[in-house]
């Protein structure tokens, strides 16, 4: 997995970070996200023909999650699927949201990465082959300290209603945002590869280091 060290920038608004060439933008604006999905949609059919009976299926899904993932505050949405020889593609994405909240009093949360890493919680395997979740505080290049989380973790499928989870490699890493109290940018990778967790830590931390705030 070298090609991650070939990097293509990315700017939006407030901040830009640089993601491999080779990954594509999953598109979540408002006002690009359902003609880049039929774009995509089509071009995927085109490709594989057997797929036209569920063009419609997929464009409804696509759009669904666009939209869920605009209202969380994502951002931008990089993803790579890449094939090295094996049978199965090696996937994995990386996700930046605009996030903040609140006390019970209706005070913003602070946002200083040492308070943010004191209230993350770890988790231990009891067991070869248990989820896991470390937590740390990095320093982010020409930005400062960030909280961090990182580990084999179950992630809720959302709207499940038989509440399932989704077994995923996944790194966080909690930026605060300049000048905005309770404001972090949380740069979000992860990937279902399980056996690649080492090293879809590093891809993570490599993309994540690149991220500036912008204006």
């Amino acid at each position: 997995m070298a090609r991650y060290m070939e990097a293509l920038t990315v700017e939006r608004g407030g901040f830009r970070i640089k993601v491999p060439e080779s990954w594509w933008e999953f598109d979540v604006r408002p006002e690009s996200r359902d003609d880049s999905i039929r774009r995509m949609v089509n071009e995927r059919v085109r490709q594989r023909p057997e797929l036209e009976q569920y063009r419609d299926t997929y464009v409804d899904f696509l759009k669904k999650a666009a939209a869920d993932a605009w209202k969380s505050g994502a951002m931008y949405c990089g993803c790579m699927a890449e094939s090295f020889g094996g049978d199965t593609p090696i996937t994995g994405s990386v996700t930046v949201s605009l996030v903040g909240g609140r006390n019970e009093r209706g005070e913003p949360l602070s946002n200083d990465p040492a308070a943010i890493a004191s209230q993350l919680a770890v988790k231990e395997a009891k067991r070869e082959g248990d989820s896991w979740r470390k937590v740390t505080t990095v320093d982010i290049p020409g930005v400062g300290p960030a909280a961090r989380t990182y580990g084999i973790e179950d992630i809720p499928v959302p709207g499940d209603a038989l509440n399932r989870t989704i077994r995923a490699v996944l790194m966080q890493t909690y930026i605060p945002v300049p000048g905005q109290e309770g404001k972090v940018a949380l740069v979000a990778g992860s990937s279902q590869v399980l056996d690649l967790a080492d090293s879809f830590f590093d891809i993570f931390d490599a993309i994540t280091s690149t991220f500036r705030f912008t204006g």
